[in-house]
């Protein structure tokens, strides 16, 4: 299982890139090879400001639809377009190509909430 050391990551199965004020975020490695092939990600919310926590999305596989969680308080600003027809690239590159969305953070106390590599990977082989 891949878990970038320079990523922070949520119990729910997010990571979180953090340049600045802007957050990219994607679902881990862990969390798509449990999913299996992706085959939609829905998301609906760019433009909205949204809380820590809340459901921006979803992500649907052959067997199952997911709700993705908002890592960090803020407003959506980006969705990654690409994946409206390459859904796949989620499986295939989960912290490149496949990320899902960016986020203009409101919030950034928030970050030390969000766990490390190390922390994830606790917590996915417990």
């Amino acid at each position: 299982m891949n878990t970038p050391s320079e990523l922070k990551y949520t119990k729910d199965h997010e990571w979180v890139k953090i340049d600045g004020d802007i957050a990219t975020v994607g679902i881990t490695d862990f969390a798509q090879s449990e999913l299996g092939d992706i085959v939609y990600v829905d998301i609906e919310s760019v433009g909205d400001k949204l809380e820590q926590d809340e459901v921006f999305g979803t992500v649907e596989a052959v067997k199952t639809v997911s709700d993705l969680f908002l890592p960090l308080s803020g407003e959506l600003i980006e969705f990654n377009e690409v994946l409206e027809d390459d859904p796949e690239l989620v499986n295939k590159d989960p912290y490149g190509e496949g990320w899902m969305v960016k986020i203009k953070i409101s919030d950034t106390s928030q970050i030390e909430g969000l766990l490390s590599a190390d922390g994830y990977k606790g917590l996915v082989q417990a």
